[in-house]
């Protein structure tokens, strides 16, 4: 069961704030006038609990749900916690909020929701175009999960959109894009994909986990679904796991509520509370990352030792227009990647030697600043053949930017970047 609050249509709002004025405003009602990204991150699907006005949604650590009757069955909204909890509910009433879509169903995990938003779209004998460069744990969950279900799966450039138009077939029911893509950072034409599923009765999803809702809403620009990994910019803190579907319409937000409810890989409510408080601040978070990212992203660009930098905030990457068509007030997250002289041997010494303020470990889009071995770590599991083709080398370096001081973070780098 989706809930979503009810809109008064445009002329009864604008009746009733003409009736509040007259009256007189009053402490616990909202102001008029809508409300900005950083107020809505804040505030939205969240309300002071009734009976005791406390500001935080209560956390619900119960099971199942008493009822009044039989025929009352459901009568208040919740019957057990694997298909529905008021606590993991008002996360879910966020995430539909934060990127303007219908209806958000959470899950446990980043890889929960993106094998259920593949579940909700595809069955056997159906076809899939999915970007070449992705979370190593979509790529194989498309290879080893789903293809021995008798589903079929292309892995396409999707810089080029004609990429994606000539492998499309009469049986395509999926285009899965990721943007930024996770970890080489290329960029997908939003809407050019969009067009081309639309065009062909196919569905879009987007993987916007690098940009989050903060720097690009793909529900703007005519994608069916967002997946958003939850663990990275929305929980931020390094504490719990997560992963949500958001979709455009009620068809597809009842189907990929129906896979969750299958499956039962909902969210639990702990970690649905702990992720409603930590995404109050991720629009500070995102633009402190963002700016942190661009000044070490300046600084290894200049440096003699490092042979390529690649962040979408750069002049120098290839996708430049494209970054600046889709990504708001000039923010380009906090992700970015570098090759340094001496190849793969010289990149994996950098991370052994690689001090704090840098943590060398998987996870990203936390308030700590990483750096990751992507071909040993978060991209293992993809075969070596298509992880070298799409530039992801032995001594890949991934970089995720924390909030910490700038000056810090570049001295780290660059006492590693002398012992090379």
């Amino acid at each position: 069961m989706f809930r979503f609050r009810k809109q008064l249509p445009a002329v009864s709002r604008a009746l009733a704030s003409r009736q509040a004025r007259a009256q007189g405003t009053k402490s616990g009602t909202w102001v008029e006038g809508g409300s900005k990204l950083d107020t809505s991150l804040v505030h939205s699907a969240v309300s002071p609990e009734p009976k005791t006005g406390a500001i935080l949604t209560p956390l619900f650590l119960s099971t199942t749900f008493v009822q009044d009757s039989v025929e009352e069955y459901l009568a208040k909204g919740f019957s057990y916690s694997r298909t529905n909890n008021p606590t993991t509910s008002a996360l879910e009433a966020k995430l539909a909020d934060l990127e303007n879509g219908y209806g958000a169903c959470a899950f446990g995990t980043g890889m929960a929701a993106t094998t259920s938003a593949i579940s909700a779209t595809m069955k056997t004998g159906d076809h899939c175009v999915i970007s070449d460069c992705s979370y190593g744990g979509t790529n194989r969950s498309c290879r080893e999960f789903f293809t021995p279900l008798g589903m079929e799966f292309d892995f396409v450039d999707f810089r080029d959109p004609e990429n994606v138009k000539k492998a499309m077939r009469p049986n395509t029911k999926l285009i899965f894009s990721e943007t930024p893509a996770n970890p080489v950072l290329s960029l997908t034409d939003i809407e050019a994909i969009s067009k081309i599923a639309k065009d062909a009765g196919a569905k879009h999803v987007v993987d916007a986990t690098f940009a989050t809702p903060v720097i690009c809403r793909p529900l703007d620009h005519g994608a069916d679904m967002v997946i958003q990994s939850l663990t990275k910019y929305y929980e931020g803190h390094n504490i719990m796991t997560g992963g949500a579907v958001i979709s455009k319409d009620k068809e597809m937000a009842e189907k990929v509520k129906w896979v969750q409810n299958v499956h039962g890989n909902i969210i639990n409510p702990f970690a649905a509370y702990i992720i409603l408080q930590t995404s109050k601040t991720m629009g500070i978070r995102v633009r402190q990352q963002s700016k942190n990212a661009q000044a070490i992203a300046d600084f290894l660009e200049s440096h003699p030792k490092v042979t390529k930098v690649v962040y979408p905030g750069l002049a120098s990457h290839p996708q430049k227009a494209l970054a600046d068509k889709y990504h708001r007030d000039g923010l380009h997250g906090g992700m970015l990647w570098f090759d340094i002289v001496g190849g793969a041997d010289a990149g994996k010494k950098l991370m052994n030697v690689c001090q704090r303020p840098w943590s060398l470990c998987e996870n990203l889009g936390a308030t700590e600043s990483i750096i990751t071995a992507c071909a040993v770590m978060t991209h293992a599991n993809m075969l070596k053949e298509d992880r070298l083709k799409v530039g992801i080398t032995d001594g890949f370096i991934r970089v995720s930017c924390g909030i910490e001081d700038s000056e810090d973070l570049i001295r780290a780098l660059k006492v590693a970047l002398d012992q090379i």
